[in-house]
This record gives structure tokens, C-alpha cells and sequence, in this order.
């Protein structure tokens, strides 16, 4: 049993760290803020979902699980919440245009 958990949790440890890069290229990669920012914050969230799924696998029923669930649940909270409010704050002052702000500009929406 303790070999399953291992590599169960190697698993998730390697996976969450392999959406962590690509979300960091994909930051780096897309041409705009929102492409950028939704790459960031889809990759960045699973990443961290599995990473401290994987710790919680090591450190078995214990005080520390405990704190690193709390920890999940506020990183699923504040991620997505944090990403939509820079998102709406770039939309509402102008700075970066949406996409139904360039359809319009260019004469192409529906």
C-alpha cells in the first residue's frame, strides 16, 4: 500500500508540475492579457490542485493534511476570483480592448 500512495503522489507531484510550466509558457506565449491570463490562471490552479494533492498523499492523516486542504480551498477561491477581477479592472478602464470592443472597432461582429 505504501508504494501505491508513493507513486500516486509522485504522479500528481510531477503532473501538477508539468501544468505549472506550461502555464508559465503560456503566460509568456499568448499574444493578449486575457489569453494570458486564462492559460495562467487554468494552469496554474489544476497545477496546484495536484501538487498539494500529492503533498497531502505524503503526509498521510495528520494535522499538517489538515492545513494543506485549507490552503487548496483558499487557492480555489482566490485564483479564479483574483483572475476575473484583473480581467474586468483591464476591461473597465480601457486599457486592453475585449474581443467584442475589436469586432466592433473593425466592423467584423455578427
Amino acid at each position: 500500500m505504501s508504494l501505491a500512495l508513493d507513486i500516486a503522489s509522485w504522479a500528481m507531484l510531477c503532473a501538477g508540475g508539468l501544468f505549472v510550466l506550461v502555464g508559465g509558457i503560456g503566460a509568456l506565449r499568448m499574444p493578449d492579457l486575457y489569453t494570458r491570463m486564462h492559460a495562467a490562471s487554468l494552469a496554474d490552479t489544476l497545477g496546484a490542485m495536484l501538487i498539494l494533492g500529492g503533498v497531502m498523499l505524503q503526509a498521510g492523516l495528520s494535522l499538517a493534511t489538515v492545513k494543506l486542504a485549507m490552503i487548496l480551498v483558499f487557492l480555489l477561491l482566490t485564483g479564479p476570483t483574483s483572475s476575473y477581477a484583473l480581467a474586468n479592472a483591464a476591461l473597465l478602464t480601457g486599457r486592453v480592448e475585449g474581443l467584442a470592443m475589436r469586432q466592433k472597432k473593425d466592423g467584423w461582429e455578427d
